[in-house]
């Protein structure tokens, strides 16, 4: 009975559990040229592609987790390994107690896999509602739970006008709220989004920021986020985990993620009488705009470089800044984490 309440209480704290997943891909290599052309007919060669090396990671329930990396980092590829599509080389992965390969009819229920690349899928010449409705009877919905779910869908994400509208005349931006009503459209615990805001543009991006953010908290949803935009990440995750060739290099709080990987921080100074001259004597000079400049500063030197700018300059205005998340994570891959 004991082990039966432990194993219920993680299944609850942890919706998604990967250990040392691995996915190699064996993809044919030959030279340019048509002899080549001709000779890997008979003789073709292989080389191995590490899509995912050893990963591990666990998501609580109610989590929402930023996923980031450059392309070809890896992320695309375990979101479908989490939601069943593909198939790994090695390593355990269990979204809410299911092995999402086997794709069992419980699990299916229970996920939705989001695309900014293909935001709606089926029959492009139906209509939002005819396809909304498709879905509460591919997925078995209580009428009152749909109804219920739709009123709520339609506020937050605004798609009233867009009911009798079929989806092949929606913009990119209302395909994108098409994409996610009919996914959400089933309650599902686990949602994994790929490039959410990809193409939009920043209105459309905002209100998906804004939607995303209020379905957490409404629902409780685990919700797991790729993107290339910054903006998505800082405006919905309090955590982010970084992938770089198939593996984590760093999983904690996104707000500690500048402490831990950034040396430096940014100091702003308006001065009238600030020359540049004098302003390299005390710390390394990023920009400059009028009488406005931006220091880069070494975290430990920050209050000695302050009182030196204050006792030097008539400073008009001095602000002490953490470099932007984009700054932050393109200097964790170039230097490594």
């Amino acid at each position: 009975m004991f082990l039966v309440v432990v194993e219920q209480e993680v299944r609850r704290v942890s919706s998604v559990v990967v250990e040392d997943l691995s996915m190699t891909y064996r993809v044919p290599v030959r030279q340019a040229g048509l002899m080549s052309a001709l000779r890997s007919v008979v003789r073709r060669r292989y080389r191995d592609v590490h899509a995912v090396r050893d990963a591990s990671f666990r998501i609580s329930s109610g989590e929402v987790v930023g996923f980031v990396g450059p392309n070809g980092a890896g992320k695309t590829t375990t979101m479908k390994i989490m939601s069943g599509l593909l198939h790994p080389t090695a390593g355990e992965v269990r979204v809410l107690g299911f092995t999402p390969w086997q794709r069992r009819t419980p699990f299916l229920k229970q996920i939705a896999l989001v695309r900014g690349s293909q935001p709606t899928g089926g029959s492009q010449e139906l209509t939002l509602l005819d396809a909304l409705q498709y879905q509460r009877v591919l997925y078995e919905v209580p009428a009152a739970d749909f109804r219920r779910n739709l009123d709520e869908l339609c506020e937050l994400l605004e798609l009233g006008p867009l009911l009798e509208r079929q989806l092949r005349a929606l913009s990119l931006g209302e395909k994108m709220r098409a994409g996610l009503a009919l996914s959400l459209s089933y309650r599902p615990k686990v949602l994994f989004l790929d490039e959410p805001t990809l193409g939009l543009d920043v209105s459309a991006a905002t209100t998906i920021r804004r939607f995303l953010a209020s379905y957490a908290t409404q629902t409780g949803a685990t919700i797991l986020l790729t993107s290339h935009y910054m903006a998505d990440v800082e405006a919905t995750c309090r955590r982010l985990m970084l992938i770089d060739h198939g593996s984590v290099r760093y999983d904690g709080p996104l707000g500690q993620l500048s402490a831990r990987l950034s040396p430096y921080k940014l100091v702003r100074i308006s001065a009238a009488d600030a020359t540049k001259e004098v302003l390299a004597e005390i710390a390394e000079v990023v920009s400059t705009s009028g009488m406005s400049w931006t220091l880069r500063v070494a975290r430990a030197d920050v209050a000695r470089v302050t009182s030196v700018l204050l006792a030097t300059f008539e400073v008009a205005d001095l602000a002490v800044e953490e470099p932007t998340l984009e700054d932050v994570i393109d200097r964790a891959y170039r230097d490594g984490v």
